[in-house]
């Protein structure tokens, strides 16, 4: 696949990161001719390290096509972490705020000029307690949904073994694998047409979500969840839980 020109600072970025990352890790990507030599296109990929952005933008550098990444806006701001996020064409997401939707707008922008977007469409690092796919956001699927770009699922493993979702040390030997998988597209087409409403929303999002995790049952050779995990329901249980703990104490001080 031919590599497209990335700019001064993707490149930068590059000669700083693979270098390390060629250290850190072994290689196990396939899939990758189901990656679109030419048009815009997005590309929806589970989250499970702070460590596999570095990882997975390593892997789609690679194949010719460079991500641009929806990322928080406080990583723009300053400094050379800033001036890169900036200076390669990343997409800052505000949270909470009434911008929030620019972000979407700027990833559509980005795809009709036939680039490549990357989607966590987790919004997160996952919490689920197996490290698998979460119940997703609708940012992908509303993108996906405004312009029929190809969606390509792709599954990863092996950068929350070196450093697991929130956990603060890291484990560097033995020297880990990264393994990538990339699906063919997610067939949305049965959506296209139809009022964008959020119910709408939530079942395109299942069905990229469910894409992403078959593709991760098969690097993991272990079957999933029945059910992906939802961070919400859970809160909404743990609260539960103290509300029903706090008045057993109180009858029994009573």
């Amino acid at each position: 696949m031919s590599r497209r020109k990335v700019g001064f600072w993707y490149h930068l970025a590059a000669v700083l990161a693979k270098p390390p990352l060629l250290l850190l890790f072994k290689r196990d990507w396939r899939g990758t001719e189901n990656i679109p030599a030419d048009g815009g296109f997005i590309t929806v990929v589970n989250h499970n390290s702070h460590l596999d952005p570095f990882a997975y933008g390593h892997f789609q550098y690679n194949t010719g096509r460079v991500p641009r990444f929806l990322a928080k806006s406080s990583l723009f701001t300053d400094g050379f972490i800033g001036a890169v996020m900036r200076g390669s064409g990343q997409i800052p997401v505000y949270r909470d705020s009434s911008d929030a939707r620019g972000a979407f707008r700027a990833a559509i922008d980005a795809v009709e000029r036939g680039e490549c977007v990357a989607f966590y469409p987790e919004g997160t690092l996952t919490r689920d307690p197996g490290q698998w796919p979460m119940v997703a956001r609708t940012g992908a699927a509303r993108v996906a949904l405004q312009t029929k770009c190809p969606v390509i699922p792709i599954a990863q493993w092996g950068a929350n073994e070196v450093l697991p979702p929130y956990a603060k040390k890291a484990s560097v030997l033995p020297r880990k694998t990264h393994h990538v998988l990339v699906g063919r597209p997610v067939d949305l087409s049965p959506y296209y047409g139809r009022a964008m409403t959020q119910d709408l929303l939530r079942e395109v999002s299942e069905v990229i979500m469910a894409a992403i995790t078959e593709l991760l049952v098969k690097l993991r050779g272990e079957p999933a969840p029945e059910v992906p995990y939802d961070p919400r329901s859970a809160r909404v249980r743990e609260r539960r839980k103290t509300a029903r703990a706090e008045t057993e104490q109180d009858e029994g001080t009573t």
